[in-house]
């Protein structure tokens, strides 16, 4: 494959394109400029592989940027997690990484650039004035009475904010644009504000902090961004970056881009949202396999691959859309299916005793993948006593059941044929003990009277497997889009976890974490990152081998 035909096509690489066609750049610089104030999710996922993948293809360079402009929500634990997410999905940002937090020095120097043209103030309004002064979509804003401040009053006055003089709330720094804009955003905003919080990366050395809007478009340029790509909600703030720039005395003016952002289906991207699920311990934390962040994901199995797959296909565009969690699952299906290799784990054990089997456990040679040979094979012991799941046995079915019934048989993966000749029942009438016999011509071969054997189940022997807590994850909200619900918790799915005491086979012992195994029949798995050990095995579902929930959902 040309490396045209492996470059994926959409908008704003069609604008890189002509921008170096032209000489208007030369090379290519882009940044990922996350907010340390929770951890990354699937949409940023697709922001990540967009930036980066940009950079890669264009042999350019890419930012890791911490927008770190809020030091009260901010955390040092979330800026690791974004590094371990980045890394986690393939990329390596370019040189150090970068913070906003590096250039409060000059994007002070900035501000008192703009108060010295006239073109910032300080405003002593209430936040509840300030947003009735703003006007609304259909009327016009009002000047506050302290705009037309003197350029030495205003100097005195941010001196006074930085050096911790004036209460929180009590004096912002303006922008002095136009309140009579049609764009709410260019009506004044405020770029500096007070804040007495320790910042987790200048400590207590300032006490005023920039806004975000006036710190981004900065940043960028002093890195020497070139396309400085961000969602769709952004796109009327393009014009105050493009003020910004244009009104300080800086070399690089890179240019604002926007593509749309991802949502999903059944999930939430607001980040207060999922800040308030960890809160009030709705889930168990940030990497949680129900949530839709990229350390959830990772716990619950999904590779990188599939991920950055998953982004690859849907694609970059100025549409807004939700894209069905389906095709995330499609994505992880097709990498497991292909890469994962077999194992044998019983959800919901039924005891089954081969009454004519005699002696010691014999060991099986059974494939790790049927299609590849090249994974190799694993030792399985044949005991007497075996575990199947529960509802792979029937006392009665009709023909189209291919499972074990009483009086019929069945195959066990890669072992023998046994057949259900006789149960046992407790008090409740629940079967407590299936009793077969084996056919020991069978291995690896059909009956050599010429019976047909069509049903496949799997097994696993109940004196050498392992007790293991099965965690079947399911969607974390009962409808499509929860965002749109007046309460989001109230549509919490309360089946998104189910816990199962099963059983696996004993090569599944040293299980290495977030390592995937198709357990045969039942789906995609993997040992949880946190809470699996040698002492108690712990499997996370990552995918059933079919999508389900679409009939379910109907």
């Amino acid at each position: 494959m040309s490396e045209s035909e492996a470059r994926p096509t959409n908008f704003i690489r069609q604008i890189i394109d002509a921008d170096l066609a032209s000489g208007k750049h030369t090379s290519v610089h882009t940044r990922f400029p996350p907010e340390p104030n929770g951890y990354l999710h699937i949409g940023h996922a697709k922001s990540i592989c967009l930036n980066f993948g940009i950079a890669q293809d264009y042999q350019g360079q890419c930012n890791l940027r911490f927008d770190d402009t809020n030091p009260e929500k901010e955390d040092i634990e979330y800026v690791e997690s974004i590094k371990n997410d980045v890394n986690w999905l393939g990329f390596e940002w370019s040189g150090e990484i970068c913070y906003s937090s590096n250039y409060f020095d000059k994007l002070y120097g900035f501000a008192i650039e703009l108060i010295n043209k006239g073109l910032a103030y300080i405003d002593e309004l209430s936040p509840e004035q300030m947003r009735e002064y703003r006007g609304t979509l259909t009327e016009p804003g009002k000047h506050s009475p302290y705009r037309d401040r003197s350029v030495e009053e205003n100097l005195a006055l941010f001196d006074k904010m930085k050096n911790g003089e004036v209460e929180e709330g009590k004096m912002c720094l303006r922008a002095k644009i136009d309140m009579a804009s049609p764009f709410m955003v260019m009506r004044d905003p405020v770029i500096y504000r007070v804040r007495f919080a320790t910042h987790h990366q200048t400590g207590d050395k300032w006490c005023i902090y920039p806004m975000y809007d006036f710190t981004h478009c900065i940043s960028d340029a002093l890195e020497g961004i070139t396309h400085s790509i961000c969602t769709l909600e952004f796109m009327d703030n393009r014009r105050l970056y493009d003020w910004v720039l244009d009104n300080i005395t800086i070399d690089c003016q890179p240019r604002q881009y926007e593509f749309s952002r991802l949502n999903l289906e059944y999930t939430v991207m607001s980040k207060r949202k999922l800040n308030q699920l960890v809160t009030d311990n709705l889930v168990s934390g940030w990497d949680d396999p129900r949530m839709p962040t990229i350390s959830g994901l990772r716990r619950r199995g999904f590779t990188s691959a599939s991920i950055r797959e998953f982004c690859k296909r849907i694609g970059v565009t100025k549409q807004d859309n939700t894209i069905e969690m389906g095709s995330l699952e499609s994505c992880i299906r097709d990498d497991l299916n292909e890469n994962a290799p077999r194992a044998m784990a019983v959800l919901d054990p039924v005891k089954v005793v081969i009454e004519n089997f005699d002696g010691e456990a014999e060991i099986l040679n059974v494939a790790n993948h049927p299609n590849k040979p090249e994974m190799g094979t694993r030792e399985v012991p044949f005991t007497r006593e075996l575990y199947i799941e529960r509802e792979d046995f029937r006392e009665e079915a009709n023909k189209k059941y291919k499972r074990l019934v009483l009086g019929k048989e069945v195959r066990l993966r890669g072992a023998y044929v046994i057949k259900a000749e006789r149960i046992e029942k407790d008090e409740e009438g629940n079967i407590t003990t299936i009793f077969c016999t084996y056919d020991n011509e069978t291995l690896g071969q059909n009956p050599t009277d010429g019976r047909k054997v069509k049903g496949v189940i799997h097994w696993v022997s109940a004196e050498a497997g392992i007790p293991a807590e099965i965690r079947l994850y399911d969607r974390l909200f009962t409808v499509p889009n929860p965002g749109a619900a007046d309460d989001f918790v109230s549509v919490i799915n309360p089946e998104s976890l189910t816990i199962k005491q099963g059983v696996v086979e004993p090569s599944l012992a040293d299980a290495e974490a977030e390592k995937a195994f198709q357990f045969e029949r039942m789906g995609y798995f993997c040992a949880d990152s946190k809470e699996s050990s040698k002492e108690k095995l712990v499997f996370n579902r990552t995918v059933g081998l079919r999508d389900t929930w679409a009939k379910i959902g109907d």
